[in-house]
Parts: structure tokens; C-alpha cells; sequence
């Protein structure tokens, strides 16, 4: 089933085009990586998406919510109109979060439910027991009630997935879920997204690593200000589209790292 579908995006950013032309489509179960150069737009991509920019041109639909009134179709939304549906998570990048908010880390999962719900509404049980199912994913229930301002790189990263996994998305929107994270934390992330995705969600990842994510992701779009190319890992081995994506030189080492020709 398609979850979520990107239609001619455009995006214009202080007076200059970021995107353009950009169409993307993930289905559900699928984990999709997005790669691009640092200024191609993957980061603005997903904002546009979420609704938080504004496009120029284009349109995004993702599946409704189990929750909605339109359940089981389609939710389009027109360039321009801030907000998503419930049935999409976000992880922005460590830096975008107020880690010096007195808080703890159960309060950080349950804030991202509680903007969701509005300012005159009040968590039920049911949203407290998704905080604890996404601490328990992420491995954060025994830090449940340590301050935010605490915990190490790699704690503040799986206090982010947490607060997306608590509204139970159907697709998950991942930004540079990876930097800065030693091996073992990259992993467990890692396998975590995969078994979000065999569980049915739609994942898409912008990432830096790009041996990891032609090793783990089902498939991968190519992005510089448009989508250069899209396809699996195993479609995506000809290096000129590697070259012209990231604007190398063909005797860099990273096409050989790759495994392109």
C-alpha cells in the first residue's frame, strides 16, 4: 500500500530554488534512503512534506491515520497548508531539540503527544502507555526519569525516535538519524528502523552514510535539488549517476567504496 506520495515538489528557500520537480512514492514496509550532497535539499524535502515550508508547486499525500475520519485513504495536501496528519512521525537532527529544558526524558516522549493533541487536551492512558512502548523500543525505560540535559549523544538520539515512535506513526520521516553516534548506537538504531519497517511503517532516512544505507535500505533516491535517480541498491550501481549526484571526480574513492562502476 502507498503511504506516502510526493508530486512535483518545488520549494523556494530566501528567494532561490531548493527543489524542484521532486516526485518520490514509499510504500508501507519499505525503508528508503535519501542521499544527497550537503545543499541538496533532503532536509528541506522532509520539512516540505511535514508542512513546516511552504512549496511552490506540487503536492504530498500519505495515508490517513487509523484514527482519522478518512481511514484507509488518502490525505492530500495542497502546497502551502502547514500540518500533517497523526499518521506521520519526524526525528529532526540532535540540534533542533531544547536539551536544556528542564525536563525528563518520559516528559520529553510525552510532549510530542501532548503538541499533537493541543494545548486544552490532557494525555489519556492510552498515549501514556505508547510513551512506555516507544521507551522500551528505544532502550530508554530504565532512564525514564532522568533530566534531558543528562544524557549523552546517543541517549538524546533515542529520546528523538522515542517521541515519534509514541504517536505510532505509519510513516516515519528520519533526518540524519546517525551523526555523531558511535557503531553500537548507530546499529541498534538501525535495526530498530528495519523492524519498524517489517512491522508495516514507511520509512524514509536522510543519511550521510552511504555504504550503510546501500546495505540496509530497500531503495534509495538520489537527490540534488531534484531526484537525480531512484531504484534499489542493486539498480543504483552506475557510477556516473553516484558522479553526478555528488559532483566527484570518477577516480574518487568513494565510488569504489560504493562498489559502482
Amino acid at each position: 500500500m502507498r503511504a506516502l506520495s510526493v508530486r512535483g515538489l518545488g520549494v523556494d528557500l530566501g528567494g532561490r530554488a531548493v527543489l524542484r520537480d521532486v516526485d518520490l512514492e514509499i510504500d508501507a514496509g519499505e525503508l528508503v534512503g535519501l542521499i544527497g550532497p550537503n545543499g541538496a535539499g533532503k532536509t528541506t524535502l522532509l520539512r516540505a512534506v511535514l508542512g513546516l515550508i511552504p512549496a511552490v508547486a506540487g503536492a504530498v499525500e500519505h495515508a490517513g491515520a487509523p484514527d482519522s475520519p478518512d481511514a484507509g485513504g488518502p490525505r492530500a495536501r495542497r502546497p502551502g497548508r502547514a500540518g500533517v496528519g497523526t499518521s506521520i512521525g519526524y526525528v529532526p537532527q540532535r540540534h533542533e531539540f531544547a536539551w536544556d529544558f528542564p525536563m525528563s526524558v518520559r516528559d520529553a516522549v510525552l510532549g510530542a503527544i501532548t503538541v499533537r493533541l493541543g494545548l486544552l487536551a490532557r494525555p489519556r492512558i492510552a498515549h501514556h502507555r505508547a510513551v512506555e512502548r516507544a521507551l522500551a523500543r528505544t532502550g530508554m525505560s530504565d532512564l525514564g526519569d532522568r533530566p534531558v540535559g543528562e544524557l549523552s549523544g546517543g541517549q538524546r538520539q533515542r529520546v528523538l525516535v522515542a517521541r515519534a515512535l509514541a504517536l505510532e506513526p505509519s510513516v516515519l520521516l528520519l533526518d540524519e538519524p546517525f551523526t555523531g553516534l558511535d557503531m553500537p548506537t548507530q546499529e541498534l538504531l538501525m535495526d530498530l528502523f528495519r523492524d519498524l519497517a517489517g512491522e508495516g511503517c514507511a520509512v524514509l532516512m536522510t543519511t550521510h552514510d552511504l555504504i550503510g544505507a546501500r546495505a540496509q535500505c530497500d531503495r534509495l533516491y538520489l537527490v540534488n535539488r531534484t531526484v537525480v535517480a531512484s531504484g534499489t541498491p542493486a539498480e543504483l550501481s552506475d557510477a556516473d549517476t553516484w558522479i553526478r549526484t555528488f559532483a566527484v571526480r570518477p577516480d574518487n574513492p568513494l565510488l569504489a567504496a560504493l562498489g559502482v562502476s
